[in-house]
């Protein structure tokens, strides 16, 4: 029996699966592919829902009369809920499969898209814009259902490759303010509510599930996970790294307009670019943590942030400098995720779900707040500098938490031997 083999028997006899050793191996080959690539697109689809306010964010706050917080607000509201509940959604994958809990969270994003195609208020927007923040939630479907189809060794390059879906923050910036100049702001909704209801039926035709443990953990059984300390460790830095994408992915168009006076396609297109370059790069990420270890390559990428938030602080109405920032930035970030997504399904074993929704909640959290603080910093000082220093200081704190990781798996192999 090879490596994968022995693997795959101990994570059978730990999840009760009632299926020969020999079946299993079986299905996963013929499922894994399909597990990997129609996941990959609807965590792409949805992600293209989940960025829908961003790119467009100027032409609401025209046509609603908004201030730059409320803007904010309206920007930052999606990814709130898409982020705290990535934590229950992952546990649920875990019990239910990831199949069923995959297209019933698309297919309730037709409701709210429906209804704030009809929205006349700011409010009413905003409350369409809280529920589709569950479109978030599938990034922690995604990674927990593809994960069960993949060996641990394999781990980092696979997960890192259905990171992908984020993707559809850049498709969203390149197309949604297209869209809303043509046809108008209901159209951005019709269109998208048309798109996620095809993306179901073809990913419900086209997966399936592995066989789930005869005994499911509940509730409270996966949250144990909260006790160890790898845990708030990889919270912290998925912060950094996912909650950094998430918010220049979405305060970037805002950035271009005000500093450098882009119009809203032109500053769409280059936040897409960003948004792919950050995407694109991240099995990079996996993989080189699957080679060196997820501790090297984020010792890099959280020196490197701390540079580069230096440099974006004195940059900011220079359009050379603060690109090449940008860009700098989104490798950066990409390469992180892969290699703190890595680190999962080492923390906790068999509890993969619980692990993905807790950290993936906290990279999402990272992106909600920096775009409501930057608008407030804007409003009360008339610049963005100080929010630069703020990424310069965290970015510091989890380079020291990343070198404490070390020490603490050294401290514990010694006890060890």
């Amino acid at each position: 029996m090879n490596k994968a083999e022995r693997c795959i028997c101990t994570f059978r006899k730990k999840a009760f699966w009632h299926l020969s050793l020999r079946e299993y191996i079986a299905m996963r080959q013929q499922g894994s592919a399909l597990a990997l690539g129609l996941s990959t697109m609807a965590m792409t689809a949805s992600f293209v829902i989940w960025s829908v306010f961003s790119p467009i964010a100027g032409q609401i706050q025209e046509l609603f009369q908004l201030s730059a917080i409320e803007k904010s607000v309206l920007i930052a509201t999606p990814v709130l809920l898409g982020s705290i509940l990535r934590i229950p959604m992952g546990i649920y994958t875990d019990r239910f499969g990831g199949k069923r809990v995959f297209a019933g969270t698309m297919l309730f994003l037709i409701i709210p898209l429906l209804l704030a195609s009809f929205a006349q208020t700011y409010w009413l927007l905003l409350l369409c814009a809280l529920f589709i923040g569950m479109a978030g939630t599938t990034f922690a479907i995604s990674l927990t259902y593809v994960s069960r189809w993949f060996p641990p060794e394999r781990q980092g390059f696979v997960l890192g490759l259905a990171g992908l879906g984020n993707l559809g923050g850049a498709a969203a910036s390149f197309t949604l303010p297209i869209v809303f100049n043509r046809y108008g702001l209901p159209w951005v909704f019709w269109g998208l509510a048309v798109m996620i209801a095809v993306v179901t039926a073809v990913f419900w035709a086209g997966t399936k599930d592995l066989p789930l443990p005869a005994k499911a953990k509940t509730f409270r059984q996966s949250m144990e996970v909260l006790k160890e300390r790898p845990t708030w460790y990889l919270s912290v830095f998925y912060f950094l790294t996912f909650g950094g994408f998430v918010a220049f992915g979405a305060y970037l168009p805002t950035f271009l307009k005000d500093l450098f006076h882009l119009s809203a396609t032109e500053a769409g297109a280059r936040t897409a670019g960003f948004v792919v370059i950050a995407t694109l790069i991240r099995p990079l990420g996996g993989y080189l943590a699957d080679r060196i270890g997820s501790r090297k390559v984020l010792q890099v990428v959280f020196g490197g942030m701390i540079l580069v938030s230096l440099t974006m602080s004195v940059t900011l109405h220079q359009f050379a400098g603060f690109s090449v920032c940008c860009l700098a930035a989104a490798a950066l970030l990409g390469v992180g995720n892969g290699a703190v997504f890595k680190m999962v399904p080492e923390v906790s074993f068999g509890n993969t779900g619980a692990v993905t929704g807790i950290v993936g909640a906290a990279g999402g959290v990272g992106g909600f707040f920096p775009p409501i603080v930057l608008g407030v910093i804007k409003e009360m000082t008339g610049a963005y500098t100080i929010g630069f220093v703020m990424l310069t200081c965290f970015a510091f704190v989890c380079l020291w938490m990343n070198r404490q990781t070390k020490r603490m798996a050294m401290a514990k192999r010694e006890a060890a031997a």
